[in-house]
């Protein structure tokens, strides 16, 4: 065949034939059985043949042979440690101690820190009794591999097997001075419990925390004496725990297991006094068992107080913990001062509050400082009324004013609370320049009003006077003033300032609420039973503005008010409440006013149901008007359904109503009809 050629018969270079024939084959040959096949016509290697050594001779062949074998796999890799345990091993069970231990020794010379090797290497010399062999093998290991804990392990235990527990302590110490792990240490000290030398034992443990100060070897150590019920030795590890590890290095659990221990020998208030020394010693973050472990402490064996201690600490961490995310956030500043004032703690507490005032807001926002402020108000009121120390808090509010924002913005509710501050210690001076200084640096409706009633308390009218000028100079557009102002004169007797007030109120050009001071003003009149000038208001008004409201309101007084004497002539006074209402409607007939006219119409109507006659009220109730459906345009193109009012006495639209009416008729004769037909 051409070596261009493949198996198949086609030339490499060219294509490979097309396959005409795409259908399956009728035999088809599956995974499974190509994988039988595979199996079934593996070679098998033959198996050596069992040899029988018969003679001395046989077995010096068979030793030399197998030797060689050894040899040649060493030479061809003698970093192969199983290669030389093997042959080690397979000497050994010829009985050829003296070659294993020389093949050992080769092995060494190759890697003489393999752990394996002098394992294999002193495991052979024990099973042989070779003793001491097996120790100087071991003293070989443990030299240069010290830190290898496993060759002292064994050691120490084939010493303890012979019985030499003096050797065995000679090993233990010499493994200590390389100041091993906590294990080797616990293992000692086992070793000395195993044969009840307790007092080797306590020595031990004492160099054991020393050499690794942890926690837990401190409590074992404790743990050890108080089986031993040495009760004073143990408080003593335990203060000496504390004292060595510091506050840096200290742990909970020392705390704890001391407590408990304080528990356990009924010495509850040792126990009280190391958990609370543990809470203040130890961060928030670290002491979290400790402050699970007081509260069962105390549940248990404390009383209320007690308790609510245990309570009051955690929510302080809790506290803490928020804070320590968030610094501004002010309610839990003010939750946390709370949590402090129940305590009592005086200086606690305002350690507290210079904390929480230090926190400034970031920006000058109103928004932001809002709630700042009240912790400069609850530090002066707690000065003030829990701590009995009025310079102080007069220093807490004067240095809350000195960090204020005045130019951008001011809190009325710090200089009111500052001045009745100086008010409640009799400085009503110091109060008043306060109030003053407030008012000169941003003048506030607040801040007015309260000088205002500081000094209506103190009965100074003409301060009261003054204010209310400079109020009114400020912001003359506050109805709710000028009705204040009126009503003081009024009380102390000055009808015609108040009179003149009102007057210059109501010609104000802008009001923020107008209707407010002309009913103030008719109200004033009608209490001093002026009834002409309460009318003459009602007209002046009118002439402003003719609100439905204001008509129902003079119709409603002129029903209310006497013609003439003490006794009420109520004929004339419905006649000039019914002459109100005709003027009314015919006003808003004029202005076309639909809605209007309506709710007159309804109040017209509750008055002459209250007052009039039948025929009274047939005339008002003539005047209503139907409710119809209408239909407009929008500005779109689309339509709209809207409600219309027809009036029957508007002239232009009767042809309408009439045109309304006779279709009305006409529906109910059409309903009637369909009615007898169906009868019959």
């Amino acid at each position: 065949m051409d070596s261009k050629q493949v198996p198949g018969g086609y030339d490499v270079s060219s294509r490979p034939p097309k396959i005409k024939n795409k259908n399956p084959a009728p035999v088809q040959i599956t995974a499974e059985q190509l994988l039988r096949e595979i199996q079934e016509r593996r070679d098998v290697k033959p198996k050596e043949p069992q040899q029988r050594v018969m003679d001395g001779e046989e077995l010096d062949e068979y030793r030399q042979r197998k030797r060689k074998t050894f040899e040649d796999a060493i030479r061809f890799n003698r970093l192969k440690i199983g290669t030389w345990l093997r042959y080690a091993a397979w000497e050994q069970t010829q009985g050829e101690l003296q070659r294993a231990r020389s093949i050992y020794e080769r092995a060494l010379d190759v890697d003489p820190r393999n752990q394996t090797i002098l394992i294999k290497y002193t495991e052979m010399e024990m099973k042989h009794r070779n003793i001491n062999l097996a120790r100087n093998l071991y003293d070989r290991a443990i030299t240069i591999l010290p830190r290898v804990d496993q060759f002292w392990y064994r050691y120490t235990y084939m010493e303890e097997l012979l019985d030499n527990v003096h050797g065995a302590r000679q090993i233990f110490e010499r493994w200590m001075q390389w100041e091993p792990e906590e294990d080797a240490w616990n293992a000692y000290i086992k070793f000395e419990l195993r044969y009840h030398e307790v007092e080797n034992a306590e020595a031990i443990y004492e160099r054991l925390v020393y050499v690794h100060p942890k926690p837990k070897n401190w409590i074992s150590w404790a743990k050890f004496e108080e089986e031993q019920n040495h009760i004073d030795r143990v408080r003593e590890i335990y203060e000496m725990a504390i004292e060595h590890l510091g506050e840096t290095h200290i742990d909970q659990k020392i705390f704890i297991a001391f407590a408990k221990f304080e528990c356990r020998l009924q010495e509850y208030e040792r126990a009280r006094v190391i958990y609370k020394y543990g809470l203040d010693v130890l961060p928030k973050n670290k002491s979290q068992g400790i402050y699970d472990q007081y509260t069962q402490f105390e549940k248990q064996y404390g009383d209320t107080d007690g308790i609510e201690s245990v309570i009051t600490s955690k929510r302080r961490v809790k506290y803490e913990a928020d804070l320590k995310e968030d610094p501004k956030n002010y309610d839990v500043w003010i939750d946390y001062l709370r949590l402090e004032e129940e305590t009592g703690n005086i200086a606690a507490i305002r350690n507290l509050y210079e904390r929480a005032v230090a926190e400034y807001p970031p920006i000058e926002e109103k928004q932001l400082w809002r709630r700042y402020i009240y912790l400069w108000l609850f530090y002066a009121v707690f000065e003030e009324s829990v701590a009995r120390d009025v310079d102080r808090a007069r220093k807490v509010y004067l240095a809350c004013i000195q960090n204020m924002p005045h130019k951008k913005f001011t809190f009325s509710k710090l200089w009111l609370n500052y001045a009745y501050f100086e008010i409640r210690q009799l400085n009503v001076d110091t109060a008043r320049k306060a109030l003053g200084q407030a008012i000169g640096m941003q003048p506030k409706n607040k801040t007015f009003k309260g000088y205002i009633e500081l000094e209506v308390q103190l009965r100074e009218f003409d301060r009261v006077r003054k204010l209310y000028e400079k109020f009114l100079e400020f912001d003359s557009t506050n109805c709710s003033t000028w009705m204040e102002y009126a009503n003081i004169e009024k009380l102390l007797g000055e009808i015609d300032r108040a009179r003149a007030l009102y007057e210059i109120a109501i010609d104000q050009e802008a009001l923020d609420m107008p209707e407010l001071i002309w009913k103030s003003y008719i109200d004033f009149e009608v209490e001093e039973e002026e009834y002409a000038r309460a009318r003459a208001l009602y007209e002046r008004l009118l002439e402003s503005t003719s609100h439905v409201k204001v008509w129902v309101s003079y119709a409603q007084f002129e029903t209310s008010v006497p013609s003439s004497g003490d006794k009420a002539d109520t004929s004339s006074q419905t006649a000039r409440a019914r002459k109100v209402f005709e003027r009314a409607y015919k006003h808003f007939k004029e202005s076309n006013q639909k809605d209007e006219r309506v709710l007159l119409l309804e109040a017209w109507q509750e008055f002459e149901t209250e007052y009039g006659t039948s025929e009274q009220i047939k005339a008002v109730e003539v005047k209503l008007p139907k409710r119809v459906k209408k239909r407009r345009q929008l500005e779109n193109g689309s339509w709209e359904e809207y409600f219309d009012y027809i009036f029957p006495d508007d002239q232009d639209q009767k042809p309408n109503l009439k045109l309304l009416n006779m279709a009305h008729q006409w529906k109910q004769k059409m309903e009637a009809m369909k009615k007898e037909k169906q009868t019959d």
